[in-house]
């Protein structure tokens, strides 16, 4: 009899200094299946992942492969035995071709020992040819999007024989149509008999794509059941340790005051972009991927130039050419991708929070310690944020609380307008619910908040208003009332 599990980790536990990162956990994951692992972050998923390709060592337990019990000291030892991995954060080189990133380490050569580029190309283009795509094996790495980058990590893993092939947050930076494409892959590999363990925090992505679902929490394993026994509601339960009623905390706040208003705004991506803002609330700002929300805030945050358009705040025409401007009249800007263009990963908290204030410590050219200290502990009781010290390199932080970090930089200087860009992007469901709730709260203080999101359901549940664009243009405005997800992508796809 064929044995039905392809992989069980059982009685896995590891222990950092002050941290029990995993406390007898355990995996069973079917052969030819996709098995969906979630939890919040910190619950324990990357290191339960690490230890199961080799990169660490646990503490106790035992791990048993295709029938064998194995130990591992390295990644190479996981890549002979089948186990591949293809990280969140895709690190190739960008300057060489796609066949060799995918034989890096195991070139193809002749027998002088030179390379045989010719046959690194043809059985590169046979591994894309079984994923059902077309990547020229000679283009260089650089030239690709996020998506085709994965491809080429998954025919690597292919390249290797991998039996089990690990995707950690795979869709974070892609497209709705660049999903699907994944999905088409990772049905391809199922029905060959390749096991999936699939790491997100995205619910829809695990009803699509799974057929087992283990949950984990503060490392400790939860549950596990197959997929077409869960419910939304009961994952999130599992995962968080309570029921999460108020994913989105909503409350009617704006007042008939205008804080900010763009008239006009043009260039190469959008179009006549108009729109009001109000005292007290939370606008949000709609569309697919292309639609040129972001370039939209990047020119009012005068972070690029545009061609037309004019921004009043509270009724005043101000020029806005740099952040710099943008900052002096009362606006902070949360940016899409948090750790490529909004924190400075190697520095502190205290230095992440302080960075755009820093003038405001500065007397008879002395930085006063103190100050930004105590205004920066002040910060971090204020929004919850969970670090050892302000001295606690950022990094080393939850992405939830990274992002609260961003907030706390524009909060300091008390900025009365916050453009959030993707504020919850690759963070957890608990994560979520606090960053809602603190937008919440902001705009019950009469911050003024316009929030880009790819997620429907938090922009029609987080939205007073929502603006619609597609293709660099307005294609609507509703209300809360009038919002709804058909309406939304109506006018987000151009529909008449």
């Amino acid at each position: 009899m064929e044995q039905e599990y392809l992989l069980e980790m059982t009685g896995i536990s590891k222990r950092f200094p002050g941290v029990q990162a995993l406390d007898s956990v355990g995996l069973k994951v079917r052969k030819g299946t996709v098995h969906a692992l979630v939890g919040e972050n910190g619950a324990g998923k990357s290191t339960l992942m690490n230890i199961l390709i080799g990169l660490l060592k646990p503490d106790c337990g035992t791990i048993k492969f295709d029938g064998e019990i194995v130990d591992f000291n390295s990644v190479s030892d996981a890549l002979s035995a089948g186990i591949a991995m293809v990280h969140q954060e895709l690190n190739p080189v960008p300057y060489m071709t796609v066949a060799e990133n995918i034989f890096l380490g195991k070139e193809i050569c002749y027998k002088n020992g030179l390379v045989n580029d010719k046959a690194m190309q043809e059985e590169t283009s046979r591994l894309l040819e079984q994923l059902g795509v077309f990547i020229d094996p000679a283009s260089k790495m650089l030239e690709l999007s996020t998506a085709y980058m994965q491809i080429v990590e998954i025919a690597k893993a292919i390249s290797y024989n991998a039996k089990l092939i690990i995707m950690d947050e795979p869709t974070s930076a892609i497209t709705e149509d660049e999903v699907e494409q994944l999905f088409k892959i990772i049905r391809l590999l199922r029905e060959r008999g390749v096991s999936v363990i699939y790491i997100t925090h995205k619910m829809d992505e695990i009803f699509t794509i799974a057929d087992d679902v283990t949950i984990f929490r503060d490392g400790h394993f939860i549950d596990s059941f197959p997929i077409s026994e869960a419910t939304e509601e009961n994952i999130i339960r599992l995962m968080v340790g309570r029921e999460l009623t108020q994913l989105f905390p909503k409350e009617n706040i704006p007042t008939d005051e205008v804080v900010l208003e763009i008239k006009g705004f043009a260039d190469s991506k959008f179009k006549n972009v108009s729109f009001k803002l109000h005292k007290g609330e939370i606008l949000g700002l709609a569309g697919l991927i292309g639609a040129g929300r972001t370039e939209v805030i990047e020119s009012l945050f005068g972070l690029r130039p545009r061609d037309a358009g004019e921004i009043y705040i509270k009724g005043q025409k101000v020029e806005i050419n740099s952040p710099v401007d943008a900052i002096n009249c009362g606006i902070g800007l949360l940016t899409e991708d948090r750790k490529l263009s909004g924190l400075f990963l190697p520095l502190s908290v205290e230095d992440n929070i302080t960075v755009v204030n820093i003038d405001a410590y500065i007397k008879t050219g002395l930085l006063s310690h103190k100050r930004m200290s105590e205004d920066c502990e002040r910060m971090v009781k204020l929004l919850n944020i969970k670090t050892p010290s302000l001295s606690q390199i950022v990094s080393n932080l939850s992405g939830g609380n990274q992002q609260k970090v961003i907030i706390a930089r524009w909060l300091l200087p008390d900025s009365d307008i916050l453009i959030m860009d993707e504020p919850t992007r690759g963070i957890d469901v608990g994560a979520k619910a606090e960053i809602h709730k603190l937008m919440s709260d902001l705009a019950k203080q009469g911050k003024a908040i316009i929030m880009i999101s790819s997620e429907l359901p938090e922009i029609l549940g987080m939205s007073d208003r929502i603006v619609v664009m597609h293709e660099g243009v307005v294609t609507g405005e509703l209300t809360r009332d009038e919002a709804t997800q058909e309406n939304v992508m109506k006018l987000a796809t151009g529909s008449k």
